[in-house]
Parts: structure tokens; sequence; C-alpha cells
């Protein structure tokens, strides 16, 4: 079995829980209190993480995760629902709040320039999250691994938007494309695809989202929350899904499954080495770009790793894990090695 990554950082509703494996894995506690909401690694410099949270903006880690500062000046509200991180020269951090809106960075979160020409996008009008109608907010930011400039931002709910100019332009919209993305993934040796897990069910794209394509074939639970790909396959792709949002964040009543697919097969349940689902949160996934064929999970019962693309799974042996991970897991991410 490969080497696993020095550490994964998980955002909870209670802390920022960092797991780290040296000879064991051990587990530390940060940004108690501030309700961590998303997270990403800048891929050019590994050691530097960012976390986004409700109400206490944006934080960054310059060591993997050990101490963390503010860097949200300038972003506003305080709401940051996404973060990323282009990995293309130049790097450029992305950050999206509730309501809606996108916020670059070109000095690692300095100093902060709103994109404005996003809720000039025609369909911004409709754009409503259900549980608060009033309001909206940006699920996920995904940055193209090749492509300079190219970015993606799903509205919750209502759109999956794309900017080619790192946010200057902004194309609403595709017909026949996802309306309430949860997470999307991109993949290096994949260029132009984009793959998407929404409430409407999953999607792909292989033309950087000029177009798109629904999968449906095997899931009989269409309510997608997760998604990760290989990053040695970007055929081998995992979901996570649930028959409906009611079932798919909230311990007390959830029940959520796990999905493969592979090149030209539809989806399959891939539940080996994971909790059962009665009871079990939609999970997060992450992967680590020098790490083929694995994946790693985090619910409400801990983290789990799957060394064969999403295949069978193994529970990682977290101290406190039980009460760590109780109620969930927003967003998980890995320090790579």
């Amino acid at each position: 079995m490969s080497k696993p990554v020095i550490s994964l950082v998980a955002a909870t509703e209670r802390a920022l829980l960092v797991a780290r494996h040296a000879s064991e894995w051990t587990v530390e506690e940060h940004l108690k209190g501030k309700s961590p909401e998303s997270l990403a690694v800048d891929p050019r410099n590994p050691t530097r993480v960012f976390s986004g949270t409700w109400g206490s903006g944006l934080w960054r880690s310059d060591d993997a995760g050990q101490t963390w500062v503010p860097v949200g000046a300038g972003v506003s509200p305080a709401e940051i629902t996404a973060v990323a991180v282009s990995s293309p020269e130049p790097a450029v951090v992305y950050a999206g709040t509730e309501p809606s809106a996108v916020f670059r960075s070109d000095n690692g979160g300095e100093t902060w320039t709103e994109l404005a020409g996003l809720q000039a996008l025609p369909s911004a009008h409709t754009w409503s999250f259900p549980p608060r109608p009033e309001t909206h907010h940006v699920r996920w930011i995904e940055t193209d691994p090749v492509v300079a400039g190219r970015v993606f931002v799903a509205i919750e709910a209502g759109a999956l938007v794309r900017t080619l100019d790192g946010g200057r332009t902004w194309l609403d919209r595709i017909r026949g494309g996802p309306i309430d993305t949860h997470t999307a993934a991109t993949h290096k040796m994949a260029p132009g695809r984009l793959y998407s897990a929404a409430g409407d069910g999953y999607f792909e794209s292989a033309d950087a989202g000029d177009s798109w394509t629904r999968y449906v074939q095997g899931l009989h639970h269409r309510y997608l929350v997760g998604v990760a790909v290989d990053p040695a396959d970007p055929d081998t792709v995992v979901v996570s899904a649930a028959s409906g949002p009611f079932v798919a964040y909230r311990p007390r009543n959830a029940e959520a499954y796990v999905y493969r697919k592979t090149a030209g097969r539809a989806f399959e349940l891939a539940m080996e080495g994971l909790p059962d689902s009665q009871g079990t949160t939609a999970s997060r996934f992450t992967t680590a770009p020098d790490e083929r064929g694995v994946i790693y999970a985090a619910n409400n019962h801990g983290l789990f790793r799957s060394p064969d693309g999403g295949r069978t799974w193994k529970a990682l042996d977290i101290p406190g894990a039980q009460r760590a991970f109780a109620h969930g897991v927003d967003a998980l991410t890995c320090v790579p090695e």
C-alpha cells in the first residue's frame, strides 16, 4: 500500500480537524467555534492551506495547518462558502460567499478584488437556496488545472457558471447543464473535462462546460454531494449520494451511499469497508496528486481510505473520531507529502 499523505484537513461545524500521520495518526483542532465551511490547498505550495468559515471570514495556514491567521480583509460578507487556488501560473486565490459573490487575490489572500460581473449574469435573478429562498451562495469553485484563468463557479442553487479570463468576464449557465452543483472536479490527464455532483444528478462536460451529459445509470440515489476522481485514471469516479437533502447531512436521519463508475460502465455501489448507509452522512472526498488509485472520504463516522480507486475502503485509526466527526463534515482536503 502506498504511503499516506502527511495530513488530512476536515471542516466540521465544531472545528477544523487536522489529522496527521507519522508512525500513527494524531488529530488537532483549530478554528474552534468559527464554523469552518470550505477548504483549499495551494497546489504550488502545499503547506499553504485556506479555510473559509461561516461568519468569521477566510483564514490561511502557511505551515500545513499548524497555525492560522485571518486573511479575508476585503472579502464581505464574512460567510465564506467556497475557496480555491489556481494551479497554473500564476497562483490566484478565489473566495465565494453568501450572498453569491466571488473575490480574487493575487497575493496569497493579502488583498482582494470583487469580480462583480458575476451578479450581472442573466440567470442571477433566478438564483435561490431552497431552505432560505431569499438568498443563495457560491457552493463550489473549481479552477482548471491546465488552462490559467478558466474557473468554474457553482451557485446553490441555480447555475454552474464560468470565467475564461480569471473573472474579468463571465459565461452563464448552459441549457442541459447542472443547476445545483454541490462539488465539482477536474483532472490534469483529461483537459477540458469537468465533473459535477449535483442535487439534480451527476453530470460531465468534455469541453470545459460548453455542453453537458447527465449520467444516472446505476444511481438509485440521485441527490449527489461529493465527487472525486482517481488521480491516475480520469475515467474512475466516485460520488456520495442520498435520496434527497433531508437524509444527506444530519446524522439523526441520515442515509447516504457511495457509488463508483469506470469508463463505459454504469455506477455501482461501492460501500465495502464503509459504515452502513443508515445513520451515515454524505461523504466528502479528496485525493493527493501523487497517490495513484487512492481516494479519501470523510463522514460523521470518521476518515476512510480507498487504495483501489474507490472499490473498497478502510477506516483510518483516528483518535476520538466518533466525537470529532459526529456532526458530519463540510469539506475535506489533504496536504501532500
